[in-house]
């Protein structure tokens, strides 16, 4: 790891850049805060209390998680399972904060205030600008403006869940994994990465109708070792292949 003490001081940002930067990230905090309000809702109609609900986003706060949470404990999945698939989906906050650790080097006393902000959307905010003031900029205002308004609407959406009545006939059910996949999609590039989406698409489809609920996001997550075993074992075979023509040569 670099020495913290040879890194430039950051310049100050242009009053421009700043207001872009500030632009950008409202604009993504506002757009995804406001689906907090369809976790409420739904959170309410699994069951849970308006307290539980508010705890759940102050503390947890990553949206994909908290509707895999309420979503399987809502279909009478074990509590058990309901945790383990929210913890499989949370994990890769993990990484984004091994990369945002590097480029944006807050202070020791600010990191575990930090962490509770990372999540997609300050992440791809942040790794988005060019400089580490304009990450460290657009990473706060991403940040602060969805958690206070995720918080928000998760209060107004639990408050009023008895009014609207079953989430899904409104469609805010899926409203959440919409964002999701939607921050999610850009990334899918690659074969390999495409390889895994459709693989993982097939066995949660797969195992619906099969296994218990919030079991088969965790079954989904065996894609990724399959596709990346099945890959390296082509380039084994690959590579090995032309070896016996090669000898056959020699000896002649």
């Amino acid at each position: 790891m670099p020495d913290r003490a040879a890194d430039p001081p950051s310049s100050p940002l242009p009053s421009s850049s700043r207001s872009r930067v500030v632009r950008d990230a409202l604009g993504v905090g506002v757009a995804v805060g406001l689906s907090g309000f369809a976790f409420g809702v739904t959170s309410a109609g699994a069951g849970l209390t308006v307290l539980q609900s508010c705890i759940l986003s102050l503390l947890v706060f990553t949206g994909a998680s908290q509707f895999a949470l309420v979503g399987a404990l809502g279909a009478g999945g074990s509590p058990y399972t309901a945790a383990a698939g929210a913890l499989f989906l949370g994990a890769r906050n993990a990484f984004y904060g091994l990369r945002l650790s590097q480029l944006l080097r807050l202070p020791a006393v600010l990191r575990p205030l930090a962490a509770q902000w990372v999540i997609d959307e300050s992440s791809a905010v942040a790794l988005a600008q060019r400089d580490r003031a304009s990450a460290r900029l657009g990473f706060t205002v991403t940040g602060a403006s969805l958690y206070v308004l995720w918080n928000l609407t998760t209060l107004l959406g639990a408050l009023g869940a008895s009014a609207l009545g079953d989430p899904a006939a409104w469609g805010l059910d899926a409203a959440g994994p919409a964002v999701f996949l939607a921050l999610l999609a850009p990334m899918v590039k690659g074969r390999t990465e495409r390889a895994v989406a459709a693989l993982a698409v097939a066995l949660a489809l797969t195992g619906l109708p099969l296994l218990p609920a919030g079991v088969p996001v965790l079954v989904a997550a065996l894609a990724a070792p399959l596709v990346l075993a099945a890959g390296g074992r082509g380039r084994s075979g690959a590579g090995t292949a032309p070896a016996g023509p090669a000898k056959d040569e020699a000896r002649q």
